[in-house]
């Protein structure tokens, strides 16, 4: 690709980055994903323009650096996921953007000492924050918390807990806002300023009915009836059910029919169902939407 090329692809897989992150919890980094994210975008990507690519494409053209632009349906179809109407679109709002800079001309003797000075004492005057977590019951929660920080004016940055369920982040800021999210706990946006970094346990609320599906799923049931009965009460009848298969195999569709049947039959496979993700309708208290994968 020559350098125009790649400007404008680089654009146009940033923009793809951004638009699947507004819904999804990823790394910002593309190389970090792995095949369940890269799955989760090849879902998203079919349910806005009704099209996917092979993992063998993702790798080729968005966590490597590839040698030439991919066909041209291809880039009408990922500027189409952005919101413009085809690569010509695309390329044509972000011309003027790639003109401006190769015409930013820096005067480097002048500016290059200022520039330095401001770069040190920034950081050398970086906030340190660290969390951790606990449940309603004070107790540490170990498990892995997605982390998403909100920034002024940009993408927000992801992170994990570590494995003992804390995670630390640096910044020039006094402030940090963050969501935590979770299967198992309800999402919940965090506000802190440095001054009060002391009080660095939160406390997060469980979501009760995803904790309720996690023990079902055990298989730890004597009473299979009653068993059947609460999994039922818990999802709606209407929800939409997603097995993930591991090495992004692909994604099959289960009925909310389907999905208690798969619960309720004692199998060894039970205690290996691992919940992904969830969506819930606290106006009539059921899991909506449900993701799940068997390790």
């Amino acid at each position: 690709m020559n350098s125009k090329d790649t400007y404008q692809f680089n654009k146009l897989k940033s923009a793809v980055i951004s638009k699947f992150l507004e819904r999804h919890s990823a790394s910002s980094d593309v190389k970090q994903w792995n095949g369940d994210d890269i799955g989760l975008f090849q879902e998203d990507l079919f349910s806005e323009v009704k099209a996917k690519v092979s993992e063998k494409w993702f790798y080729t053209y968005f966590k490597n650096e590839a040698s030439k632009l991919p066909r041209i349906d291809m880039l009408n179809l990922l500027s189409s996921y952005v919101g413009y109407d085809n690569w010509n679109a695309f390329k044509s709002a972000h011309s003027s953007e790639e003109k401006n800079k190769k015409k930013r001309i820096f005067p480097w003797p002048a500016i290059f000492i200022p520039i330095a000075i401001i770069f040190i004492v920034t950081m050398n005057s970086k906030n340190e924050f660290t969390f951790c977590f606990q449940d309603d019951l004070n107790t540490k929660i170990v498990s892995e918390l997605d982390i998403k920080i909100l920034q002024d004016n940009q993408s927000p940055l992801y992170f994990k807990t570590d494995s003992v369920g804390c995670f630390n982040y640096k910044t020039e800021k006094d402030k940090i806002t963050f969501v935590v999210s979770s299967p198992y706990y309800k999402t919940d946006t965090i506000i802190r300023s440095i001054d009060r970094n002391e009080h660095y346990r939160i406390k997060l609320k469980s979501d009760n009915y995803a904790l309720i599906l996690k023990y079902y799923t055990s298989g730890n049931v004597k009473d299979w009836s009653s068993h059947k009965q609460k999994i039922e009460h818990i999802i709606h009848d209407d929800a939409r059910i997603y097995r993930h298969y591991h090495k992004n195999m692909g994604v099959e569709i289960y009925s909310k029919k389907e999905f208690v049947r798969l619960l309720t039959i004692p199998t060894s496979s039970l205690d290996r169902i691992r919940i992904l993700n969830k969506d819930f309708d606290y106006d009539k208290n059921q899991i909506i939407t449900l993701h799940f994968i068997i390790d």
